[in-house]
């Protein structure tokens, strides 16, 4: 198939390259040269490429910012996958979009599936929501993959953060009150890779297997390196962000499942393989 990826210089889009370029020709685009919130760019450079399949995996993902910068949150994260949208429509092609656990409000006692009622809480999720949104009311061949914590080799990211803090550290304040699963970006990529050989169009969670709060996230994360740390559990309330966080946004991967895939390995055993490859 051909298949055009937005954000193809991002932490996903970096993986999705590596699961995907041996089986499929590739069109890879970055904010630079496709940029999502032009609607004419995006329907000319579609009609022009005629893609079996867009996947896109740009978002602006900076939580905190995205409370500073509401403009540019809902340009990019609502109008942008909008117009991918409307273009994919048009050019006959499926779009797969990448969401996140923030559409739910995080109150939730148990996993939450596909079908719970959304509740985003701040603007990084109302955002998102929106792109969500506008896929529904305008594609049938679609898959909406909600995601969470995602962590890979190629960006910023929570234990690339833990690790460099623990050079200098040996104590280190994380919050323990939030509680979800963590995802290696390589796994997701391999499961959309799956995926997209499909035609089970629709809304999907796709996480590695497990959960856990921060705080006991990277005291894992400490163990498996090594590391002699000691993590300090705080209140999302004593560690202040411009953004208010879900505080349980665990994603059970009902569709998945349902469907016939195989469950994503544990982020335990994740973890230890990215530890690993960036010692």
């Amino acid at each position: 198939m051909k298949i055009l990826i937005t954000g193809s210089n991002g932490m996903l889009g970096h993986d999705l390259i590596e699961a995907l370029k041996d089986n499929h020709e590739l069109v890879l685009t970055t904010s630079r040269t496709l940029d999502i919130t032009d609607k004419e760019q995006v329907f000319d450079f579609i009609s022009q490429n005629k893609p079996d399949i867009v996947i896109n995996s740009a978002a602006y993902t900076d939580v905190d910012g995205c409370e500073q910068n509401q403009d540019l949150a809902y340009s990019v994260n609502g109008e942008g996958v909008k117009n991918l949208a409307l273009a994919c429509r048009e050019a006959d092609s499926a779009l797969v979009h990448i969401s996140t656990d923030y559409v739910f409000n995080g109150e939730n006692t148990r996993p939450w599936v596909e079908d719970d009622e959304i509740g985003p809480i701040s603007v990084y999720g109302k955002s998102k929501l929106k792109g969500e949104q506008a896929i529904l009311e305008i594609l049938d061949k679609f898959f909406i993959v909600r995601t969470a914590w995602l962590y890979g080799v190629n960006g910023r990211n929570f234990p690339k953060t833990m690790l460099e803090l623990a050079e200098n550290h040996s104590q280190i304040t994380v919050v323990y009150d939030e509680v979800g699963t963590p995802t290696y970006t390589p796994d997701l990529a391999k499961a959309i890779s799956q995926l997209i050989e499909t035609e089970h169009y629709g809304i999907y969670h796709i996480t590695n297997s497990g959960s856990c709060s921060w705080c006991e996230f990277a005291r894992y994360i400490f163990e498996a390196a090594g590391k002699d740390v000691e993590v300090i559990p705080v209140t999302a309330a004593q560690f202040a962000r411009p953004a208010p966080r879900p505080h349980y946004s665990v994603l059970e991967n009902r569709n998945w499942i349902e469907k016939g895939f195989e469950p994503l390995r544990s982020y335990k055993e994740a973890i230890k393989e990215y530890i690993e490859l960036i010692k």
